[in-house]
C-alpha cells in the first residue's frame, strides 16, 4: 500500500443523522481513510448530541469553520413536531444549515452532476444547471405569531435617535397569522458579488431573479443591488469573458430555464434557492446527484450534501434490512472539501485524490452499478442495483485502480 496523503490543516468535520450518519462512517471507512492520513475537527451535529448541548455544538462548528476555512458537512433532522417525541427534545431545535448559513453569510452553489445512462426529465438540460442560493435572511430568520381575537398589526422601525416609523401590517378582524422577514444590504451584495465570481470561474451566464413587481421594496432592493454591485465591478470582466448577466422575474425565469439547455447559474433568493435546487435536482434525476457547497464572502467553505437525512431507509437499516442508499452526494462533499482543502495548503495530492475519487464514482455508475434510485432512472443495459455498502465497496475498486 502506498504511503497515505497527509494532510496539514484540519478539516472541520459535521457529522449528523439518520442514515446519512451510517453512511457518513462507510465512506470515510472505505473511501477515505485508505488513503489519506484524515485530519479533521470533529462537531457531532447528531439530533441527540444537539439537545444534549442546547444546540451549542452547532454554533461552535461554525465558528470552527471560520477559523479552519474549509467543512463537510453530513445531512441533519430539522426538528418538527413529531420529532420531538422521538428524540425527547426540550425545544424543536433550528435547522443547523440555516444557523451555519447564517453565522457564515454565504451563498450556496448546487449543481447537478451528471452520469451517462441517466436523462434528466426535460430532455434539453444537456448541461447542468448551477442555482446560487442566498443563505442569509427571509424565511429562514423569521419571526412570527399567531394572533387572536382581532387587532391591529404595525411594522415599526426604531432609529438610533428613538424616532419611530410606522407602517400598517393589517387590521385583524379575527384570529390570523404574523410574519416579519428581514435582510442586509451587505448580506445581499455579499451574495451578488459570490454569484459573478462562480459566474467567472465557471465561465457561465448568471441569471438572477424575484418579484420585484410585488415586493417594491425588498424584493427590489436585491434587483438594485445586484445590478449596481455588477455595474461597478463586473460588467467589464464579464464583457471580456464573453458571458452575460440579467435579470427577470422569478416566474419568467421559471419559464425560460425549462426551455433552455443549461449551463448557467441561477441565482435565487434564500426560499427560492431551497425549492428550486430540489425541483432542478430531481428533474436531472435525482436529489442524491447534486453537490452542494456553501461559500462566504471572505472565501470559507462548507460542501455538504443537499438532500435529508434518508429516515425511511435508516429505519429499515435498525430492523437488519438491506437498502440501497445514493450515497453520491455525501462522497461528493468529501471530495469537495477535501480538494479544497488541497489547494490551500498546496497539497496536489490531497486534490489528486479527490478528483479520482469522483471519477471512480462516476465510473461505478456508467458501468451498470448502482442504487435502487438510479437503477429506476438508468437506460444501461447491463444495469444492477446493489446495496449501500456494495457501492461504496464496487466504487473503491475503481478508486484502487486508479490510485495505483
Amino acid at each position: 500500500m502506498a504511503e497515505k496523503i497527509k494532510m496539514t490543516t484540519p478539516l472541520v468535520e459535521m457529522d449528523g443523522d439518520e442514515m446519512t450518519r451510517i453512511l457518513w462512517q462507510w465512506i470515510k471507512d472505505i473511501l477515505i481513510t485508505p488513503y489519506v492520513e484524515l485530519n479533521t475537527e470533529y462537531y457531532d451535529l447528531g439530533l441527540e448530541h444537539r439537545e444534549a448541548t442546547k444546540d451549542q455544538v452547532t454554533f461552535d462548528s461554525a465558528e470552527a469553520t471560520k477559523k479552519y476555512g474549509v467543512a463537510v458537512k453530513c445531512a441533519t433532522i430539522t426538528p418538527n413536531a413529531a420529532r420531538m417525541p422521538e428524540y425527547n427534545l426540550t425545544q424543536m431545535w433550528k435547522s443547523p444549515n440555516g444557523t451555519i448559513r447564517a453565522i457564515l453569510d454565504g451563498t450556496v452553489f448546487r449543481t447537478p452532476i451528471l452520469v451517462k445512462g441517466i436523462t434528466p426529465y426535460i430532455p434539453t438540460w444537456t448541461q447542468p444547471i448551477t442555482i446560487a442560493r442566498h443563505a442569509y435572511g427571509d424565511v429562514y430568520k423569521n419571526t412570527e405569531m399567531q394572533v387572536k381575537g382581532g387587532g391591529k398589526a404595525e411594522l415599526v422601525f426604531t432609529d438610533k435617535e428613538g424616532n419611530e416609523t410606522r407602517q400598517l401590517i393589517h387590521e385583524f378582524k379575527g384570529d390570523g397569522i404574523i410574519q416579519g422577514l428581514h435582510n442586509i444590504d451587505n448580506s445581499i451584495a455579499g451574495f451578488a458579488r459570490a454569484c459573478f465570481n462562480y459566474g467567472l470561474d465557471l465561465k457561465q451566464d448568471v441569471w438572477f431573479a424575484t418579484k420585484d413587481t410585488i415586493s417594491k421594496q425588498y424584493d427590489h432592493r436585491f434587483k438594485d443591488i445586484f445590478q449596481e454591485v455588477f455595474d461597478a465591478e463586473y460588467k467589464e470582466k464579464f464583457e471580456a469573458a464573453g458571458i452575460a448577466y440579467f435579470y427577470t422575474l422569478i416566474d419568467d425565469a421559471v419559464a425560460r430555464v425549462i426551455r433552455s439547455n443549461g449551463g448557467y447559474i441561477w441565482a435565487c433568493k434564500n426560499y427560492d434557492g431551497d425549492v428550486m435546487s430540489d425541483m432542478v435536482s430531481t428533474a436531472y434525476g435525482s436529489l442524491a446527484m447534486m453537490t452542494s457547497v456553501l461559500v462566504s464572502p471572505d472565501g470559507i467553505y462548507e460542501y455538504e450534501a443537499a438532500h435529508g437525512t434518508v429516515q425511511r431507509h435508516y429505519y429499515k437499516h435498525l430492523k437488519g434490512e438491506e437498502t440501497s442508499t445514493n450515497s453520491v452526494a455525501t462522497i461528493f462533499a468529501w471530495s469537495g472539501a477535501l480538494r479544497k482543502r488541497g489547494e490551500l495548503d498546496n497539497i496536489p495530492a490531497l486534490c489528486e485524490y479527490a478528483d479520482k475519487l469522483e471519477k471512480a464514482t462516476i465510473q461505478t455508475i456508467e458501468d451498470g452499478v448502482m442504487t435502487g434510485d438510479l437503477y429506476l432512472l438508468s437506460s444501461l443495459e447491463n444495469k444492477k442495483k446493489v446495496n449501500s455498502k456494495a457501492f461504496l465497496e464496487e466504487i473503491n475498486t475503481r478508486l484502487a485502480a486508479l490510485m495505483q
